[in-house]
């Protein structure tokens, strides 16, 4: 069996973190169940603990929420506050490391192996990181410890919220041979299903199939799965990462149906898409067009080019052309505009685009990829 490797690994997470600061900032939602979000259209942000009781979930229809909980009480996001607090906390992981690895606005990893306070234990280090973040933000925040990625984010899950969990190196086996099948990251519902059918319901199970075995079961994502029965997880943390791809999205609060009103649209998403590729100056050879139906049904199409998109026109002409191919007519959700293939090639990093699906309220839509 390979021996994982030891490095010092935190993974830090907020806890609720959107739900808790509108808690925190308004002090009559607290105790009561919130979702950020919008109430008329779109998807719960967050949802707080209060919420979560009822079976409220990140990701989840406001509608259905409403209906898992009719006292539920939606709050419009506000941007700038929640990337104010996540800059506060950012400050305190470069306190001892500078070895930070973002994954959104309110979780990341740390890899304090070697830390600017000299501090042996991680365990202590998380301790003071988050004893510090409710000290400056009035927030909590939960903590995983191990040797690696993969189990100091299976760990902060653990003792949520306000918590932390540490996996000793002689105590990883024991951990995941326990640990159910749905609670390993990387595995989602539908996988966890297929796998149950399979009567691989934890890790001891899934230590029993061949790499052979889960890699004709799964394709490639089978060996990832082999490593994590094992604890084994080779990827550093990096404070940067090459972006792969750029993209907006605009869900609308009604469906969207004549020709005239989608085109303008179109031309909307192209200009903000070009004003970010200026603004990060880079270029990109494959234009992507997403289309999201009033049934939720989705369709995508993409055309590459041998020379870079340069211009506001280029990406306005191609997108509309991509418009033109859809499948058929029927009133539209949601529309986006992605650019990859980027000349990135060579090296050039730059920070990774967070995924944020929170509503702009001033435009009655929600930017799906905000960049923080």
């Amino acid at each position: 069996m390979e021996t994982p490797e030891q490095r010092k690994i935190i993974h830090v997470d907020m806890d609720a973190f959107y739900a808790s600061v509108e808690q925190h900032d308004h002090p009559e939602l607290r105790g009561l169940p919130i979702a950020v979000g919008g109430e008329h259209r779109g998807v719960v942000a967050t949802a707080s603990y209060e919420a979560r009781k009822f079976g409220v979930k990140s990701a989840m229809p406001s509608r259905i929420a409403k209906e898992r909980c009719p006292q539920i009480i939606f709050v419009k996001p506000r941007f700038q506050r929640y990337k104010e607090i996540s800059r506060q906390i950012q400050e305190i992981f470069h306190e001892y490391t500078d070895l930070v690895e973002p994954l959104s606005l309110d979780e990341a990893y740390l890899d304090v192996t070697e830390n600017k306070k000299g501090i042996e234990s991680a365990n202590i280090i998380a301790r003071e990181i988050r004893r510090k973040i409710f000290e400056k933000t009035g927030l909590t925040a939960s903590a995983g410890i191990s040797v690696n990625k993969f189990l100091a984010k299976v760990a902060s899950d653990i003792n949520k919220p306000n918590g932390q969990k540490t996996i000793h190196p002689s105590k990883i086996s024991d951990f995941l041979d326990q640990l159910p099948i749905e609670r390993f990251y990387g595995i989602g519902k539908v996988t966890a299903n297929r796998m149950h059918e399979l009567h691989i319901f934890n890790g001891s199970d899934l230590k029993k199939k061949t790499k052979d075995e889960l890699e004709k079961l799964f394709g490639k994502t089978g060996i990832y799965y082999y490593n994590a029965a094992r604890g084994i997880h080779h990827s550093a943390v990096v404070p940067n990462r090459i972006r792969k791809s750029v993209g907006v999205e605009r869900t609308f609060w009604d469906d969207l149906l004549e020709d005239n009103e989608i085109n303008e649209k179109i031309k909307n998403l192209s200009l903000e898409l070009d004003g970010r590729m200026r603004q990060n100056q880079i270029q990109g050879k494959t234009l992507t067009l997403k289309i999201k139906y009033s049934d939720f049904s989705q369709f995508t199409r993409s055309t590459t080019r041998t020379q870079y998109f340069s211009t506001l026109q280029d990406y306005e002409k191609t997108a509309l052309q991509l418009w033109e191919q859809r499948p058929y007519n029927q009133p539209i959700r949601l529309l986006g505009l992605s650019i990859s293939n980027l000349n990135t090639e060579g090296g050039k990093q730059i920070s990774v685009q967070l995924k944020i699906p929170f509503p702009d309220y001033r435009d009655s839509y929600y930017d799906d990829n905000y960049s923080g």
